[in-house]
């Protein structure tokens, strides 16, 4: 009975013929290629005047008023702001009766001094009396050269009462008002001068350390990012800011577009080659406990091994990759999931680059 069991299974095996193939797993895969990398930097910055004056008063004062606002064109000779100027005024009257009791003097001096001489040639005076009536003269001449001096400052102090702007140019920003008290020399109005114009930008210092020289920056309005222009890197600053960690950058603009003023914020961009490497899918990477690592296909055989790599960066849906594969290396894609080593794989219609 046993006998015709065996028989019966050897049977079936033969019938059945031979086991079947290894299907094929479909996968997607990439042909890895070296390619010449670009980054893209976007900052925003600010449209600032190219030449621009800080305008204040010689000497302090209370602010009596301000005759302009932010975004105003003036003409050379317009008056800006003004001071109280009381104690200025009294001072130029005080000055002026000065100088009129000096050149009264000064000419009574002179006319003893001629009463004088005359007396002297009739032999009437003497010579000691006539040089003392010169000495005088002396006196109340150098009496009156100060006191026309001090109304000289006293003029000028009433004219620093009153600050002007020396071109014609657009009031950038205003930085007082009525009633308030400055000091010397603190701003008041600022001026930007000319019709020149630069964007200054905040770059933070890591995206200067590369060797590569940015020249062109294209430029945009961030209200209207499709009215692009074009800007050239002017300067670089030779410090860090210490509480932001950037470096100012200024890029000067050639032609300003129409609706472009001074204090628009501007989106500023441009690529720059960091130089060639093997850019693969995300989808791509796998890992081991060594670390991330891809499934490559021998193309003779189409079967996979997985392969240690070396990541140089992530980006936005691939992965750098700075060791490990070699330029033109099939590497699956999608799929992997399923995949173990020696495992037969077919590429899915298509799917290979």
């Amino acid at each position: 009975m046993l006998r015709l069991k065996e028989l019966a299974i050897i049977a079936v095996v033969v019938l059945a013929g031979p086991a079947s193939a290894e299907e094929p797993l479909t996968v997607m895969i990439v042909t890895a290629q070296s390619t010449e990398l670009e980054r893209g930097i976007s900052l925003t910055g600010e449209i600032v005047a190219r030449n621009s004056l800080s305008v204040s008063f010689p000497s302090g004062g209370r602010i009596d008023s301000v005759e302009v606002r932010e975004g105003d064109i003036v003409d050379a000779g317009t008056v800006l702001a003004r001071i109280t100027a009381i104690q200025q005024e009294q001072a130029l009257r005080a000055a002026r009766a000065g100088v009129s009791t000096a050149t009264a003097d000064r000419d009574q001096a002179l006319e003893d001094l001629r009463r004088q001489d005359a007396l002297l040639e009739r032999g009437a005076t003497t010579r000691v009396a006539r040089d003392a009536a010169a000495d005088q003269t002396r006196v109340k001449e150098g009496v009156l050269a100060q006191a026309r001096a001090d109304l000289d400052l006293a003029e000028k102090a009433l004219q620093d009462t009153v600050v002007t702007a020396p071109e014609a140019a657009t009031v950038t920003a205003r930085f007082v008002e009525p009633g308030q008290v400055v000091g010397a020399v603190q701003p008041v109005v600022e001026l930007a001068l000319g019709g020149a114009v630069d964007a200054v930008f905040d770059v933070p210092e890591n995206l200067l350390t590369s060797a590569n020289h940015i020249e062109q920056v294209r430029l945009a309005p961030l209200d209207r990012p499709s009215q692009w222009f074009e800007g050239t890197v002017r300067e670089v600053s030779p410090l860090v800011d210490p509480s932001t960690g950037t470096v100012a950058v200024t890029v000067s603009v050639a032609d300003r577009p129409a609706g472009v003023e001074y204090g628009d914020a501007v989106r500023g961009s441009t690529t720059e080659s960091v130089g060639e490497a093997i850019v693969l899918p995300y989808s791509a990477m796998s890992a081991t406990a060594q670390g991330p690592a891809v499934w490559v296909v021998d193309p003779a055989t189409m079967r996979v091994a997985l392969k240690q790599i070396v990541v140089d960066r992530f980006e936005t849906g691939n992965i750098l990759v700075e060791d490990g594969i070699e330029e033109g290396a099939l590497v699956v894609s999608a799929g992997a999931q399923l995949l173990y080593p020696g495992r037969l794989v077919r590429t899915a219609q298509g799917a290979s680059q």
